[in-house]
């Protein structure tokens, strides 16, 4: 029989915020008790950001270099096979709760398709069974519904100009995380046959602002202080790139209301920041627990495959940046378990895995095969406790900052669109920042963990540089599209050798 399937995103958590993966303050007790029946990677990156972009990498199977959605609103191609495509081939109807920030292919549409007009589009393959963007517009609609009286507007999440404590105007069984919940569980008593849901939690995503109890769960005086250079100009020096960048973060973009720039907040508010940030966290934590109560209670636990994970991670005033981007760990670093009932749980995984790993992970699990190449491989090995023949020993992720709109960057910068991106590999050892057209970036993890020195200048780095590029630019060829390169057509007719021979 068909299991059901339950895939998860949060929307940017960071992948050292959870109790389970040894945080110091952070409690997430519901992940903990899925990890403690399924299987915890401590090491698994997104591979990319911002949220399109790194969706594509999930609900593809492909890294950016391939599924080439630079941005959000970067069209997704319609050529490339996607999860949820897959499941409808394994006999599910895959039904959608929230959002993918997937941009349709412009060529499939009319030019006056209203579709065209926005970057948030569903997946192709999903059912919608509840919108959530983020304008919160079908939220605010449930919340008058539930409270009759006058609409909200978005200055519900108005917490104060400043960085603090204080609760929004809704509460804790109203939030959109809460929303969302009730939709599902409305959706899962009406199923009749095995069922694949994606529920795409907003939190912890910006706004920061976060009811009782959880706006006042943690003590802004004991969250870690940002690691980051001394001072602002210290941190712009490491590259051109943070030099553009970082003095231009609005804090309206993190604070509903506020104004002036990131980088003017100081060490006490970020301190308040990331307290809100860790509440945000336990709501949905909280919310999270009442879906694996309902599956419980309703006899689905001994069929679901559960995956938690999010499609990218947050800064949280580390190196004086919120928000994600750029090349620093804190962007990249993402959760991820996955409960599997026909394996044992209680595992945790150290290797290196990817957010392209989910689909094919996916799509071995319901039987059938992608359409198109995949660079990420499956993790049921994993599951069941061995480790998988070959696997890779690095991160990989990549980072598009080209403006096609306005073009402001590549002026700034003085360069092409195409010139405006970079390409990260990682390991236990090295990170390695590679860009077409700007200086490289080479960090000593095991000396400086923290990302804080550059020294691709240092002379004697400069062997370890030329090792680091080159492994790059061999993943890189490895992972050109495959997709017909192992079909050949002879006087028999096309012949393509079987995918594990290859």
């Amino acid at each position: 029989m068909r299991p059901n399937i339950l895939l998860v995103t949060a929307d940017q958590w960071r992948g050292d915020c959870l109790s389970a993966a040894g945080h110091g303050l952070v409690k997430t007790p519901n992940i903990d008790s899925l990890a403690q029946e399924g299987v915890l990677f401590r090491r698994h990156y997104a591979g990319a950001a911002p949220c399109s972009p790194a969706r594509a990498s999930i609900y593809t199977g492909l890294y950016q270099m391939n599924h080439r959605v630079c941005r959000n609103g970067s069209p997704l191609d319609a050529r490339f096979d996607t999860i949820a495509l897959a499941a409808r081939r394994a006999g599910y109807d895959p039904t959608l709760f929230g959002y993918t920030d997937v941009s349709p292919d412009p060529r499939r549409h009319d030019p006056q398709d209203p579709h065209l007009k926005s970057y948030e589009g569903v997946l192709p393959g999903f059912t919608t069974g509840q919108l959530l963007l983020e304008d919160d517009r079908q939220w605010l609609s449930w919340l008058q519904e539930r409270r009759g009286g006058t609409r909200p507007s978005r200055d519900i999440h108005f917490t104060g100009s400043r960085p603090g404590q204080t609760a929004p105007a809704y509460t804790a069984d109203e939030t959109p995380t809460a929303f969302l919940v009730d939709r599902f569980l409305s959706w899962r008593q009406e199923q009749t046959a095995p069922w694949f849901a994606h529920i795409s939690f907003l939190r912890p995503h910006p706004p920061f602002s976060v009811p009782e109890p959880f706006n006042r769960l943690y003590d802004p005086a004991a969250t870690a202080r940002p690691l980051r250079h001394a001072t602002l100009e210290e941190e712009m020096a490491v590259h051109p790139l943070l030099a553009l960048f970082l003095p231009l973060l609005p804090q309206s973009a993190f604070l509903h209301g506020a104004e002036g720039k990131v980088k003017d907040w100081n060490e006490a508010d970020i301190a308040l920041l990331r307290a809100t940030y860790y509440g945000m966290i336990s709501e949905v934590d909280a919310q999270f627990g009442r879906i694996l109560q309902a599956l419980k209670a309703a006899g689905d636990w001994d069929d679901t495959v559960i995956i938690f994970t999010s499609d990218h991670a947050e800064m949280l005033g580390d190196h004086w940046m919120f928000g994600k981007g750029g090349f620093h760990d804190g962007s990249y670093h993402i959760p991820l378990v996955i409960r599997d009932p026909a394996e044992r749980g209680g595992k945790t995984v150290d290797a290196f895995t990817s957010a392209a790993d989910l689909m094919p992970t996916l799509i071995e699990r319901m039987g059938v095969s992608a359409r198109n190449h995949q660079d990420g491989r499956s993790l049921r090995p994993f599951l069941a406790g061995r480790a998988p023949q070959g696997w890779r020993d690095h991160a990989f992720f990549e980072f598009d900052f080209r403006d096609v709109v306005s073009n402001r960057i590549e002026e700034a910068m003085g360069l092409q669109s195409a010139q405006c991106n970079m390409a990260v590999i990682r390991d236990h050892d090295f990170k390695y920042v590679h860009f077409p057209a700007l200086p490289p970036l080479l960090f000593d993890l095991a000396a400086d963990p923290g990302e804080l020195t550059n020294v691709a200048e240092d002379p004697a780095y400069l062997a370890i540089r030329l090792r680091y590029a080159e492994k790059l630019l061999a993943l890189r060829a490895e992972h050109l599209d495959q997709t017909l390169a192992f079909s050949e057509l002879t006087p028999e007719g096309p012949l393509s050798r079987p995918r594990h021979e290859r």
